[in-house]
């Protein structure tokens, strides 16, 4: 086993460590930088496996560079930025986290979502300015009881979401190219319904759609177009879900009150025209927007849990099995 050579592309726990030094030559970056792509090659081209994070992109010609790769234990769920039929052509598995993630990432969506609409990042800095006397009558927000609730995508996290709003007293509607069956619905106090339906009846939208050739961009001009005005838009999925620069324009115009976000475009990295950068535009609305680096899954307990089943994927794969959490098949 210690023949074998396993890369690790971020900052762990100690304990992942441990558990995977049995295994083979771990090549670590405890640095909590990300490394240039060109620096991660350097390090795969002899490795046997490899634990992923989000900034990590695997594609036909990343997989040319490592002939040695087995399995790819991504410590994620989504898994838009690794090519899975170029891994299944190399005989690399491909594997990843489904489930840790989701509760983690539902309670941000909440969070994100009372913080905008509470005016909670523009009374933070009227505090801290100095100038804060006591009460006063301002930054007056919205509330989330007697509010429409409209998630997008009622996968794992978008149940989730719903089952947390349960306690606000909030009517729900969901858009999902697959909706649930009706005794879902009814567990979970929501309703489906057609995209611009729950466009056009929401207060409060929440992005929880993975990004695909159907909803990058869903939400755009057009369909900002036909939100309630004053609306409110979360995004929690993948930031390309949601085309910023038009976002940034409606804010200006008033056609959104609000826009907070977990997730940016810069982030999509298998996309070769991203954007390098949030836009300056969409930035300058302090007041009406409220942004997290990424911190869906950023509880420390769960962390750890993520990159211990990323191991173990990792492992089972080194042992010749076929890993417990594989996306691809390997003859």
């Amino acid at each position: 086993m210690k023949s074998n050579k396993i890369v690790i592309t971020h900052w762990v726990h100690q304990e992942i460590i441990d558990l995977l030094s049995p295994y083979g030559e771990l090549l670590l970056n405890q640095s909590r930088e990300t490394l240039p792509p060109e620096k991660v090659l350097i390090r795969m081209r002899d490795a046997h496996a490899m634990m992923a994070f989000m900034p990590d992109c695997v594609d036909a010609v990343f997989l040319r560079r490592c002939p040695h790769l087995k399995v790819i234990g991504a410590a994620l769920k989504g898994f838009d930025n690794f090519d899975v039929a170029a891994c299944t052509r190399r005989g690399v598995w491909l594997t990843i986290v489904p489930d840790l993630l989701t509760i983690p990432t539902a309670e941000l969506a909440i969070a994100l979502m009372l913080a905008l609409v509470r005016n909670m990042g523009a009374g933070d800095r009227w505090v801290r300015s100095g100038d804060f006397q006591g009460w006063q009558p301002v930054f007056y927000g919205s509330g989330l009881s007697g509010a429409t609730v409209g998630i997008l995508g009622m996968g794992r996290v978008g149940c989730a979401i719903a089952r947390m709003l349960s306690g606000f007293e909030t009517r729900i509607l969901y858009y999902d190219a697959s909706p649930l069956d009706s005794r879902h619905d009814q567990e979970l106090h929501a309703r489906s319904v057609p995209l611009d339906e729950l466009l056009g009846h929401s207060d409060y939208i929440i992005c929880a759609l993975p990004l695909d050739e159907r909803t990058r961009h869903l939400i755009d001009d057009r369909a900002i177009a036909v939100m309630r005005p004053g609306s409110y838009l979360i995004n929690v999925g993948r930031g390309s879900v949601v085309d910023e620069q038009d976002v940034a324009v409606a804010l200006e115009k008033g056609m959104l009150a609000g826009y907070a976000a977990d997730v940016f475009e810069m982030e999509d990295w298998a996309l070769a025209d991203r954007p390098r950068f949030i836009t300056p535009a969409l930035l300058a609305h302090k007041d009406k927007t409220f942004f997290t680096p990424h911190l869906g899954s950023a509880v420390d307990r769960i962390r750890k849990k993520i990159a211990v089943e990323a191991a173990h994927n990792i492992i089972d794969a080194l042992e010749g099995k076929r890993p417990r959490r594989a996306v691809n098949t390997i003859e």
